[in-house]
């Protein structure tokens, strides 16, 4: 499902961020696939030196379909970050690969919350987020937060994941899962 990043999956992954549908919505804006391998080389680095944690999101096949990251790392928290090709949208890759790399940022990096900042024209992303039973609006509960977002010319909606909430609905819904299995 999520996998380190590697050089060699950017041409592939570029095909699949240009697409008019998902272009508009990524942090990378890369517009060519030489500009995204070096886009990619960066964020490489930022991870080597604690700034961003990234992944690749693949397929049952283990083909590259998306990435997820988070980026602007501060004091056990920071913002995530999602795309995934038109082609493997809406058959469930985006809840799973969140779902495994929470857990990989709650548990194996000591993250305590993760802010989803989604541009108010994104509905479909809001859809999605909204969806996850340990996504909250952070609107109010951080405003500061939700102002310094929406200085520019584009507007965001703010979400947050807390560890404790991520860690009560996925612990409910293993325990459920595994007595189902019973």
């Amino acid at each position: 499902m999520l996998k380190q990043r590697e050089l060699h999956e950017t041409a592939e992954l570029y095909e699949l961020l240009r697409h008019p549908s998902v272009f508009p919505f990524v942090r990378q804006k890369a517009t060519s696939a030489e500009e995204y391998l070096f886009m990619t080389k960066q964020l490489i680095e930022e991870e080597q030196n604690g700034l961003t944690i990234s992944r690749t999101i693949v397929d049952d096949w283990g083909v590259p379909i998306g990435t997820i990251s988070i980026f602007d790392i501060q004091d056990g928290a920071g913002f995530l970050g999602t795309w995934i090709g038109k082609p493997y949208q809406g058959i469930g890759y985006n809840q799973k690969a969140k779902l495994a790399f929470l857990n990989e940022l709650f548990f194996d990096y000591d993250f305590h919350t993760v802010f989803l900042r989604i541009r108010e024209e994104n509905a479909r992303s809001q859809a999605a987020a909204l969806k996850l039973p340990y996504v909250v609006d952070a609107e109010e509960s951080n405003p500061s937060l939700f102002a310094q977002i929406n200085q520019g010319v584009n507007k965001f909606r703010l979400f947050k994941i807390p560890k404790d909430l991520f860690y009560l609905t996925t612990a409910n819904t293993l325990e459920e899962t595994e007595e189902q299995a019973m």
